[in-house]
């Protein structure tokens, strides 16, 4: 299974009091700490797992959560983990709309991937042999868009929300482009 990362929020650490490492080093929070490249999952609500990757200096608390992704192989497998039928259609809309429901929003996308915070906590996403493994891809972004986090009440201001500018997979509310037209649906 692969897919393309479209949208991420980071998280400060010790001075940021939406960071799970907000209050200081835990056994829970561990992984953020360092060193980077690490994944970090968390269970939230009682029922989803959500994917994080440490990102600064060993030592040092920063992550970033993966809230959506654009599927691209394996997607039959994603929609199984899902418990999810994805129909075989020629419109291309209605099966962006369906596809969406796979990976967007980091509890979807946790899910498509069957990733758990007993199996892969801690996990190296550097390394290729990894269950998990962060890659290039070569595709290039034309635009990134910059808007406050969302689904959180602390610190919720701070425009630490990424997204790929038009991508169709973005989770929650979609970030509008400057620079596209308003008359556009």
């Amino acid at each position: 299974m692969a897919a393309r990362i479209v949208e991420v929020e980071a998280y400060l650490g010790e001075d940021d009091p939406a960071a799970h490492s907000f209050a200081g080093r835990t056994a829970r929070n561990a992984v953020l700490f360092g060193p980077p490249g690490h994944a970090y999952v968390y269970f939230i609500y009682g029922n989803h797992y959500c994917l994080n990757v440490s990102c600064l200096p060993d030592g040092e608390a920063g992550g970033v959560l993966f809230r959506a992704a654009e599927p691209l192989t394996g997607i039959d497998e994603m929609a199984e983990s899902r418990g999810m039928v994805i129909l075989k259609t020629d419109n291309d809309r209605k099966r962006i709309r369906e596809l969406r429901q796979l990976t967007s929003g980091p509890g979807r996308l946790a899910e498509a991937f069957g990733i758990t915070r007993e199996r892969d906590n801690g996990s190296d996403l550097t390394r290729a042999r990894s269950g998990l493994f962060i890659a290039d891809d070569g595709y290039r972004v034309r635009r990134i868009l910059t808007t406050p986090r969302i689904g959180i009440t602390k610190a919720a201001e701070r425009p630490l929300r990424f997204v790929i500018a038009g991508n169709e997979f973005v989770s929650g509310p979609k970030a509008r482009d400057p620079h596209e037209s308003r008359a556009r649906k």
